[in-house]
Order: structure tokens, then sequence, then C-alpha cells
């Protein structure tokens, strides 16, 4: 055999080797894209287009998120058992769907915060809010709650979820009319709360808040007897913040910078670092949630923003 045609022998199977090398590689990739993932949507029933929509969140860089200006590809409608009365414990059906159609149950959503499903839900005039997690119902895309409205009004309902086919925060929000008047609840500007015999303390790296400017905060918690604070988890954080606008136009859900749920705060005094950007100015409320002695307790602090 010449020396040409052992070259071209070699490089004849050098060719053949990639070929086959590039058809096994193909075979394995549609093989994997084949295998069932656990949800039926995808990217695009999540898909953000257009002026006006809601945006994914970046957890890295938390922001006000404002869900009733903005068009959410998911859409939430809730049913109840009959008037929300206050005081009186109600079950509803929440019910998801992607704006086509689509239901979007467990299966297609990530657990974030140890639950799939978040619900941010506050009373005209944010004295009341509570934070619910809903369970998978009987049919795809519906879940189930209790909720218990502690006043009359038109009670707004933010739910916080992370679809699997994005990996990315994404909202929603409807509202619930509970019988009754609303009275008028006067807030007076604070960043001290106190609340079932602790001091609950936020306080902001700059003053005034600025619009549009990140802001950090930081929050502080003792005892008014001057006893020890032992913070327990809730929801994989020492503390969880949510930032509600008057208007209750949209809301900012905040984790700690502190992460590390194996190094608690200090018992005596326990500090948390926070970071938020809000949009525009106005008044504004932030619900501080923890978890103290094994029951959850919340403390509200009223600011203003300014231009």
């Amino acid at each position: 055999m010449s020396l040409g045609a052992g070259i071209r022998t070699l490089d004849a199977a050098r060719w053949r080797s990639i070929a086959m090398i590039t058809l096994i590689a193909v075979v394995l990739y549609v093989g994997f894209r084949a295998l069932p993932t656990g949800t039926n949507l995808h990217s695009v029933d999540f898909a953000v287009q257009g002026k006006g929509m809601v945006d994914y969140c970046d957890p890295a860089n938390p922001q006000f998120i404002p869900v009733t200006t903005a068009r959410s590809p998911v859409e939430m409608t809730l049913i109840g058992d009959g008037p929300a009365v206050p005081g009186k414990t109600g079950r509803y059906v929440l019910v998801l769907k992607t704006s086509t159609g689509k239901p979007v149950g467990p299966a297609d959503l990530l657990v974030a915060h140890t639950r799939k499903l978040h619900l941010l839900i506050a009373d005209p005039t944010l004295s009341d809010y509570q934070h619910v997690h809903p369970e998978p119902g009987a049919r795809p895309g519906e879940w189930t709650f209790a909720f218990a409205p502690r006043l009359a009004g038109t009670y707004r309902v933010f739910a916080d979820f992370t679809p699997a086919a994005t990996a990315r925060g994404l909202y929603a929000s409807t509202d619930l009319s509970v019988a009754g008047s609303v009275a008028p609840s006067p807030h007076g500007l604070s960043w001290r709360a106190d609340v079932d015999g602790y001091r609950f303390q936020l306080s902001p790296g700059d003053a005034p808040i600025v619009a549009r400017q990140i802001v950090n905060l930081t929050f502080t918690l003792t005892r008014d007897d001057g006893g020890p604070v032992l913070m327990e988890p809730v929801m994989d954080a020492y503390a969880h913040l949510v930032a509600f606008d008057v208007d209750r136009g949209g809301f900012a859900h905040l984790h700690p910078n502190e992460t590390d749920l194996t190094l608690p705060p200090d018992a005596v005094r326990p500090r948390l670092t926070f970071k938020v950007t809000l949009p525009s100015s106005g008044l504004y409320v932030i619900w501080a949630q923890v978890k103290l002695a094994g029951r959850e307790v919340f403390a509200p602090f009223w600011f203003e923003v300014a231009p």
C-alpha cells in the first residue's frame, strides 16, 4: 500500500469515528430531552414579552415588583366557600393557569424557602398582613388554603412562586372581598415596633431612603426584660421582610444576607442585614416575620421614600 493510500484510509477511519461520536451525542441529547421532567410546562409558557409585563426576579438584587400594574404570564383566581367575614376562618381554592390556559400545579414549581407557593395577603390599611402556604388541590392548577381575615375590606393576595421551567421567581395577584366597613387606621412613621415583649428595630443605611437606589437595612431584635432572644429558622431563613407600597401595587420579598442556618444570630442582640430597591417616592410599610420560642411573630415598620 502506498503512503497516500494509507493516509486516505486513516482519514476515512478518523471521519467515521467522528461521525459515530457525533451521532451518539445527538441520540443522547434527544433521549435526555425526551425524559419526563415532572412538568408539562416550558419556559415559553412563562415568557415575559412586551411592555407592562411582570419580569422575573433576580434573587441577588431583590426589587419591588409592581404586580398589579404589570401583567403576569400566570393568571390567578380565588374561589371561597362563602362570604369572607372578619375573624372567621374560610377555606379557599386558588387556581393558577398560564396565559394560554395551562394549569400550574406542584410539578411545575420549585421549592423556594421550604414551599412551592407563598401567599402574601394584606388588608386595605396594611394593618393585617399574613403569610400563607397553599397545598395542592384535587384538580390540576388548584391550590387550597385556610385564611381568617382580621379586618374588613378588599384584601390583596399576592402569589410568590418559582416555575421549574425558568428557575426564576414569578408573581401574580388577585383580590378577596371581606364583609364590613374599612375603619381608618392611621400609622405613624417608625423604624421601631414593640410586639409581645420584643423590640423590633429596622435601620436604613442611608436616610432618607431614595427611590430607585439600593438601600441597606439592618434588623435587630431585643427582649424588653433583657433576656436572650433565641431566633429559630422560618422558611429557611432567620427572618423575612416584605415591603408594600401604601396602594398595595406590589411588594418586595426580602431574605437576609446571612444565609448559613448553622450560624444563628447572637442571642443577646440578634442582627441581620437586607437590601432592597424601591421604585418610587411615597409611603411604604415593611412587615418583619420571625420565629421565637416556636411561634411566628410579625412586626410592621412605616416609612417614606424620597423622590
